[in-house]
């Protein structure tokens, strides 16, 4: 589990996250959402550390992560898989260096068991036969599944998606929404998605948080956001004719059941 408590970050002066607290927990899809500019970016490198908040605290398990010492920090960026919006690969790397990158940085393993451990995760996530590939050659899906497999090829106890979906078709999207609900259950991980794509909310929102303006506006799962009765969630949920009709097909089998 990680735990925000009290965060606040703030840019020359600008306060861009007013006071958040979060728990996001393990073996679920934890969705962090909201419009652009309401912070959920900031925030999601705040977890990460790639920024350190101007206040508050952020625990992974019950351990503050600001007080780590170096040595621990590198433990800790080890036990953390990262998908990147856009992927983020390296061009110069075929499918396979790129997977095996984190195990050559993090693992002090010999290399037959590295590649042993690469094939196990692209056969994971259905891409064996595209290892000597490199990420020219292959699909915004495909690259988008290469991005998983590198993130979780060191069996991370943590997982982070910045916009897993950006720039997929509906049907790449359902794909990857699914392999990436699949592994947080079989690695049991602690997975938080930054994601504006309200398929995902409404497919894999285990535990959500919606923020506004930098403030913590709701949080809650998929199946109460339905039944919420706060306006701006539904306004930022519901926005389009075809979510609002979902919710209102959601609704009416959430009563029939109550009967």
């Amino acid at each position: 589990m990680i735990t925000a408590k009290n965060i606040t970050k703030s840019f020359d002066g600008v306060e861009v996250l007013k006071g958040i607290s979060a728990f996001f927990e393990k073996g679920k899809t934890n969705l962090i959402i909201g419009q652009s500019g309401s912070g959920k970016t900031v925030f999601l490198k705040c977890l990460l550390g790639l920024f350190d908040p101007t206040s508050g605290e952020i625990l992974y398990e019950k351990v503050n992560a600001s007080l780590l010492t170096t040595s621990e920090r590198q433990k800790l960026r080890s036990e953390i898989g990262t998908v990147f919006q856009g992927s983020a690969l390296f061009d110069s790397m075929t499918v396979e260096q790129n997977v095996k990158f984190p195990l050559e940085m993090f693992a002090n393993l010999p290399e037959k068991e590295m590649r042993k451990r690469v094939n196990e995760v692209l056969e994971r996530v259905n891409l064996i036969n595209a290892g000597k590939k490199y990420p020219s050659e292959i699909s915004g899906g495909m690259q988008k599944r290469v991005a998983i497999a590198r993130a979780i090829v060191n069996n991370p106890k943590y997982l982070f998606c910045d916009e897993p979906n950006s720039g997929l078709d509906p049907q790449t999207s359902q794909l990857i929404d699914k392999l990436i609900h699949e592994i947080t259950k079989e690695y049991n991980t602690t997975t938080i998605i930054n994601t504006h794509d309200m398929n995902s909310v409404l497919e894999i929102g285990e535990h959500i948080v919606y923020l506004k303006n930098g403030i913590k506006e709701w949080e809650g799962d998929k199946n109460s956001i339905v039944a919420s009765d706060n306006p701006a969630l539904l306004d930022f949920v519901f926005s389009s004719q075809v979510f609002k009709m979902a919710r209102e097909a959601m609704l009416l089998h959430l009563d029939k059941k109550q009967d």
